[in-house]
């Protein structure tokens, strides 16, 4: 475990103690990786919209939606500080690193949370924002300093912060939240756990160093197996029922089908894999599809979309 040292990269002005921490390090507590996806996500979320938004104002939207992950990700540093300074996957992050103080991410963090909901408020519309505000809330209090820490449902749960902004960004252009927005929303619910479990078999031993109740650690490997298969079959559904309900084309239901089907065919390559198996090559290789399953999911939704408002307006017939 590395000690932080509040002498280490940090300078004395005017009797304060301030860290000399780069615009990158500051980059980072946002978690840049995780905002990717929030903001694609978000994105997708405005582009499956029925209705318009003006390109400046969806351009705001989105900066916000970034920033306020960014914010989380900011928060759950500053609290997960002490056990990210152990797992060797979060010991470089900056606070660990000895490069900010955890009291300027605290700041950072809570300075970026109120700017984004306020200008998404004023800029876009006020229900977006109080999804956005709550997203925020559900990431840092109820998942990172209650979840994370008390119980191995705690992915589960807190799957929930990470798959709200699809229907911030739906609200941001229609003030509204609708059936197809909860779909959105479930794909990126039902996938969590199963993408975040792949990671936790491989990282287990870290995570019980940290005291982290995490599925594996608590219930096993057979059973955190078994919960991800039933979570892949669960996702490869929902991925699906944007065709069923009549909003993607017959097409979108084929290609998520087979993303669905390659879903469930990792899982169950992490099911055969050998009890203690130190290598854990199928859990990675879950791991990594999971997140080309999103990325893919959520593109062939928005191409599909688009493809189809493209030829009702050259008036041609779906």
């Amino acid at each position: 475990m590395r000690v932080i040292d509040n002498h280490e990269a940090i300078g004395t002005k005017g009797g304060v103690h301030l860290s000399e921490a780069s615009a990158r390090d500051f980059f980072e507590l946002l978690k840049p990786r995780v905002m990717s996806l929030v903001v694609f996500t978000g994105l997708a979320g405005m582009v499956l919209a029925p209705g318009h938004i003006h390109p400046f104002i969806g351009f705001i939207a989105i900066l916000c939606i970034a920033v306020g992950a960014g914010a989380s990700g900011a928060l759950n540093m500053w609290y997960d500080a002490d056990i990210d300074a152990v797992m060797t996957r979060t010991a470089n992050r900056p606070i660990p690193a000895g490069k900010i103080l955890p009291q300027e991410a605290l700041a950072f963090g809570l300075i970026l949370s109120a700017f984004s909901v306020c200008i998404l408020g004023l800029v876009v519309n006020w229900l977006s924002a109080g999804l956005l505000a709550f997203t925020i809330f559900f990431y840092a209090v109820i998942y990172t300093m209650w979840l994370k820490r008390s119980t191995p449902q705690n992915i589960v749960i807190g799957g929930a912060a990470g798959a709200f902004p699809p229907m911030i960004g739906w609200a941001c252009v229609t003030n509204g939240v609708a059936v197809e927005s909860i779909v959105l929303f479930l794909i990126t619910f039902l996938w969590t756990p199963a993408h975040f479990w792949a990671l936790a078999l491989f990282k287990m031993r870290e995570y019980g160093a940290v005291g982290v109740p995490m599925l594996p650690n608590v219930s096993g490997e057979a059973t955190t197996k078994n919960q991800i298969v039933i979570y892949a079959v669960l996702t490869a559904i929902i991925g699906v029922v944007p065709t069923a309900l009549g909003f993607s084309s017959t097409v979108y239901g084929v290609i998520a089908a087979a993303l669905g089907l390659g879903f469930i065919w990792y899982s169950l390559g992490v099911h055969r894999m050998p009890e203690g198996d130190e290598k854990m090559v199928p859990a990675k290789k879950l791991f990594a599809f999971s997140i080309l399953y999103l990325f893919a999911i959520f593109s062939a939704l928005m191409i599909d979309h688009l493809i189809a408002t493209l030829w009702l307006t050259s008036g041609k017939v779906v």
